[in-house]
């Protein structure tokens, strides 16, 4: 009996008569090729189930010749330690949630130089992809592969953008054992688990700041790379290995032309939304919107419901906050974060600011970067691209006016600005409109500013 890798799978070739390849874990029956196979994220599983059953095998899924791999020696913080030994203690299995800003790309360099495995890691932009590139080569002496922004270059240690690593994993996902999932919480809602199910790997680690709450979702992503291992959270480190820091949040009000165009057109949104949950009570979001976009008056509501969102993220008193905080803090690094293209862009046109947004290329992103970190420019603006990932050391002020994605992106935003500097204490501004939607997402969203309990084992 032979143990192979097709194609992002296990396939179990010639096994004994006396074996139920069924019962093996993950294993099923493929009338296309007249085989047992299985996800390839099963093979150390099914290789232990043979073992135990005293089946003999040959193991062709793992490429020969491959040994341990050597890396610089780390200066680990207490607390990455602490992750790193949870991580360890669990099997080489699982999440570790941390802060942006607290140094998770060193915890998982980490589990690299004490596994000395080959590993693949996984990077959702080709911005973290060069940053994942650098910090690798600081600490391993051999080449760094890369999959993703042009380049398919293989290595023992490798990182690849997430859409690669899905296009690709059919053909390397049985070349490493270790991987490394930054911003893992993009897993397990369905959308491209399959790369992570297509990966041979036994030891896994996934990176994140904001794991997602109990759930569909945190059950999948623990099936897929183990479950959280060890938690904290901005307020556990903060003035000590993060800035300390102060968060206003600044009530602004519509002018009246404002609020009767907001209050007609939420009006209008709710009275479809109720009619709907009437006839199908409890049903999501996404089953309403299906539903809405059939019908004139359901796609009317729709219309409705987005110009609401427009008008409040970015009210004429959220526009005149924006140009008396930037005047205020002329002399600090500002990031302003915006719900919306349209918002960072009329922004970035009224004061003159360099807006940061899918649209930009990656060069004069990257040179926008290095000027703000010399000081040449004073403020950056955007709605996403620098939500995770971009190191922005300097900043030490962030103006929130609106967001899209709740409690996750809030915490995101806010480690921007919360890198440690000597004597640094960061001020975040939440600009918040009064008697609208966003007084009662602002209240969600500090939830994730909350202490953790450090370790879940």
């Amino acid at each position: 009996m032979r143990l192979l890798f097709d194609r992002g799978t296990i396939l179990l070739d010639a096994p004994p008569a006396e074996l139920d390849p069924t019962a093996l874990p993950g294993v099923a029956w493929d009338d296309r090729v007249a085989a047992h196979r299985a996800p390839g994220c099963r093979y150390a599983e099914i290789r232990a189930a043979l073992v135990r059953r005293g089946v003999r095998f040959t193991d062709a899924v793992r490429p020969a010749g491959q040994g341990a791999f050597r890396f610089a020696a780390l200066g680990l913080r207490e607390y990455q330690q602490a992750a790193l030994a949870a991580w360890q203690l669990a099997g080489r299995r699982g999440v570790v949630a941390l802060p942006t800003g607290s140094g998770k790309t060193r915890v998982a360099l980490g589990a690299l130089a004490a596994s000395g495995l080959s590993a693949l890691c996984l990077v959702p932009t080709r911005v973290l992809l060069e940053q994942w590139r650098g910090e690798l080569a600081r600490v391993h002496p051999g080449a760094v592969g890369c999959y993703g922004d042009g380049a398919r270059e293989l290595a023992p240690v490798t990182v690849a953008t997430f859409e690669s690593a899905w296009r690709y994993m059919p053909v390397i996902g049985h070349r490493f054992d270790l991987l490394v999932v930054d911003e893992a919480h993009h897993f397990g809602a369905g959308v491209r688990d399959e790369t992570l199910e297509m990966c041979a790997a036994a030891a896994r680690l996934g990176l994140t700041a904001t794991p997602p709450r109990p759930g569909p979702q945190a059950a999948r992503l623990a099936a897929l790379l183990g479950p959280t291992v060890y938690e904290l959270a901005i307020a556990d480190l903060a003035g000590t290995f993060l800035a300390s820091f102060d968060v206003v949040t600044w009530h602004v009000d519509l002018e009246p032309d404002e609020r009767r165009a907001y209050n007609l057109d939420r009006l209008r949104f709710q009275d479809a939304l109720e009619a709907f949950w009437r006839d199908a009570p409890g049903a999501p979001w996404r089953e309403f919107v299906r539903c809405a976009e059939r019908t004139p008056t359901g796609r009317l509501a729709l219309a409705a419901w987005r110009r609401s969102r427009r008008l409040v993220a970015l009210c004429r008193g959220k526009r005149r906050a924006v140009g008396e905080l930037l005047g205020r803090h002329r002399d600090g690094r500002v990031l302003l974060f915006t719900a919306d293209n349209e918002s960072a862009y009329s922004i970035a046109r009224a004061h003159l600011v360099m807006p940061l947004t899918c649209d930009i290329r990656r060069a004069e992103r990257a040179d926008a970067l290095e000027r703000f970190r010399r000081g040449e420019l004073r403020a950056l603006v955007s709605s996403r691209v620098l939500n995770e990932g971009l190191d922005v050391p300097d900043a030490d002020v962030a103006v929130i006016l609106g967001g899209t994605l709740g409690e996750r992106e809030h915490v995101q935003r806010i480690g921007r600005v919360l890198r440690p500097g000597p004597g640094k204490r960061a001020l975040v501004y939440e600009l918040v409109t009064r008697d609208t939607f966003e007084v009662r997402q602002a209240a969600r969203r500090r939830l994730g500013l909350a202490p953790r309990i450090a370790a879940q084992l």
